[in-house]
């Protein structure tokens, strides 16, 4: 284990055996920056998550502390480059500029948040169909929540608190925020907005780009395909 897995863990409670049926995940990043490398993990309810450690110990912390749980499976750099070369994706414009309203379902709430927060319409569709398939009330199995699927830590940041995060409109109006701020922060570069929203901005900083994550290259295509930026993929 890293130094870093070691501090988290010296300074926290070890439990007993975890309970059945944990789900599967490998990385916790956690919001203070540091990481941790579990062997699963497991919610306990709304504001709880059990971790099982490689050591057999486990540990229970808040979601409030954690930014992005992810499945610890690595690409080859090849597969990475797919989606950060893709040229189509570098002449996307992701800030507003007088779009349409998107097609499906909360096109006109997508819309408003979307022109508030300066973001391109479909750029926000697409998350949402993407993270939540437009389901209001969607709970991930790592934790994330509504329409644009922000982890408690998240919606903290953006000013949502308890159920405030299935507001369709709350939770566009957060997830619009965040999305506008990681456009700040990446100078626009969707490839990197999109890796931060799926890996956290942190991951992306401490990987000097797109982190290798299957799941956040994946995550990445997807969003793509969406857009009809990569022919190579069809939409799932």
């Amino acid at each position: 284990m890293s130094g870093t897995g070691r501090r988290i863990v010296c300074g926290a409670m070890l439990l007993g055996a975890l309970a059945a049926a944990p789900a599967a995940a490998e990385i916790v990043l956690f919001t203070h920056g540091d990481w941790l490398k579990v062997r699963s993990f497991q919610l306990l309810d709304q504001d709880r998550v059990r971790l099982e450690l490689p050591d057999g110990g486990t540990l229970v912390v808040s979601l409030l502390a954690i930014e992005r749980i992810l499945d610890d499976e690595i690409v080859p750099r090849a597969q990475l480059e797919e989606v950060i070369a893709e040229p189509e994706a570098r002449a996307f414009s992701v800030r507003f500029t007088g779009q349409p309203p998107p097609e499906g379902p909360f096109a006109d709430q997508i819309y408003a948040a979307a022109r508030r927060h300066r973001l391109n319409p479909a750029l926000v569709a697409a998350v949402v169909r993407a993270e939540s398939a437009y389901a209001t009330g969607a709970v991930s199995r790592k934790g994330a929540r509504g329409l644009m699927q922000l982890m408690p830590a998240t919606a903290a940041r953006f000013g949502l608190s308890g159920k405030e995060i299935f507001d369709p409109i709350r939770n566009l109006d957060a997830g619009c925020r965040y999305l506008s701020w990681l456009v700040d922060r990446f100078d626009g570069r969707l490839p990197l907005v999109l890796a931060a929203y799926n890996a956290g901005e942190g991951a992306v900083a401490r990987h000097g780009g797109v982190p290798p994550y299957r799941e956040t290259r994946d995550y990445i295509a997807r969003i793509y395909a969406f857009l009809g930026l990569d022919h190579r993929r069809d939409a799932r």
